[in-house]
């Protein structure tokens, strides 16, 4: 059983919708992107649902005209587009049931922002927002900071996929083993894209395993017996598909960005941890500092999302050893800087970053201050 939870980014999809916006949701399968639009359709008297998984409907929304597209649509008020990558030219489907019928709401979803993206950008520009559904935020889940603390270490085990939520610990497990030997990439690798599946195993659980860590796609790509531009390609395909995003490093000299080494995280702990078959409580781990710092991230960025705010996010390192900052978020003109430590601990700033960059300022999260950081 799904939980029946109100994501804080149905409101931004209403506002969008009210405003004469199409509303486009991304998002990773099974992370509730179907749920949201139901939860939606029920503020409208009429709504219809198009399960673009169905052949069916892709035929009737593929090279249709106005009319015979309001003939399928008739007098409801707002229409629901799932998985629309799946229909061929949606982006030019959807732009004329906006500009032939504006009174429709419209909102489609995806699970592959490569597929999606790619035709929908120029189509649709002016006329959409864009929304990315994560898996459950602190503040979906927790109704208080003492509870949303409470449910820390279930999250850094089990993630926070919709379905996997309210199971017990061994159901939840066998589900995301499932998820992630099944159908995890499966919106990032289609039919048009040629790959290795075996590769694309070995890669994930090596990202896995290095979370946290700096990543070299050279040494990536030795260890794999693959091409390094292969192996940026995969990534870039798993991100695409919200299965693990990058983090380059902070240069005040952007130029400078070009050709570094990057940090790869998960978008959900129970994925990456399913992915390595290791669901041990945190006392039996020796990889809890890179879940917290994963944690933190993703957790952060689903916070600024449900408050508006735009952001990029690095990490810091210097050639100098233990001279390194987990994370550096830039708002506006604004930078902080923010290290990660489960456990209350007395840390430093780096000397060379606070030498090179004495304004900026520098906050330890730890989980009796996590609350304020992600809620």
């Amino acid at each position: 059983m799904v939980m029946s939870v109100k994501r804080y980014i149905s409101k931004q999809i209403t506002e969008c919708l009210e405003d004469g916006d199409i509303a486009i949701v991304y998002g990773a399968r099974q992370t509730g992107k179907t749920t949201l639009a139901n939860m939606i359709r029920e503020q409208y008297p009429s709504s219809l649902y198009l399960n673009c998984d169905e052949p069916d409907i892709r035929t009737s929304l593929t090279n249709k005209s106005s009319t015979e597209l309001k003939s399928l649509i008739g007098n409801t008020q707002f229409v629901v587009v799932d998985e629309a990558q799946r229909v061929k030219d949606i982006g030019l489907t959807a732009k004329l049931i906006h500009d032939t019928y504006p009174d429709i709401k419209l909102l489609l979803t995806g699970s592959s922002s490569i597929d999606l993206a790619n035709t929908i950008k120029e189509p649709l520009t002016g006329r959409s927002k864009e929304f990315i559904l994560y898996p459950f935020a602190s503040s979906e889940i927790a109704v208080s900071s003492i509870e949303a603390e409470r449910l820390v270490e279930k999250n850094l085990i089990y993630g926070s996929y919709p379905k996997a939520w309210p199971m017990s610990h061994k159901d939840a497990a066998d589900y995301l083993r499932n998820l992630t030997s099944g159908y995890l990439y499966r919106d990032a690798f289609n039919s048009n894209i040629e790959y290795n599946a075996t590769i694309v195993d070995d890669l994930l659980r090596l990202l896995a395993f290095q979370v946290g860590s700096e990543m070299s796609y050279s040494e990536v790509a030795t260890r794999l017996g693959i091409s390094k531009d292969t192996v940026s390609r995969y990534i870039d395909l798993l991100e695409k598909a919200f299965i693990v995003f990058r983090l380059p490093q902070f240069r005040r000299n952007q130029r400078n960005e070009i050709g570094k080494l990057r940090k790869v995280y998960f978008y959900d702990l129970g994925i990456r941890n399913g992915l390595i078959d290791n669901f041990q409580p945190l006392k039996y781990r020796n990889d809890l500092g890179a879940l917290w710092e994963n944690y933190c991230i993703i957790e952060r960025k689903k916070k600024l999302q449900k408050d508006e705010i735009y952001s990029r996010h690095y990490y810091w390192r210097s050639s100098i050893p233990h001279q390194e900052i987990d994370l550096v978020e830039e708002v506006g003109n604004k930078i902080f800087a923010y290290e990660f430590k489960y456990k209350n601990k007395k840390v430093k700033v780096p000397t060379v970053f606070a030498k090179e960059y004495p304004d900026i300022p520098y906050l330890v999260i730890d989980k009796e201050k996590i609350s304020d950081f992600t809620l």
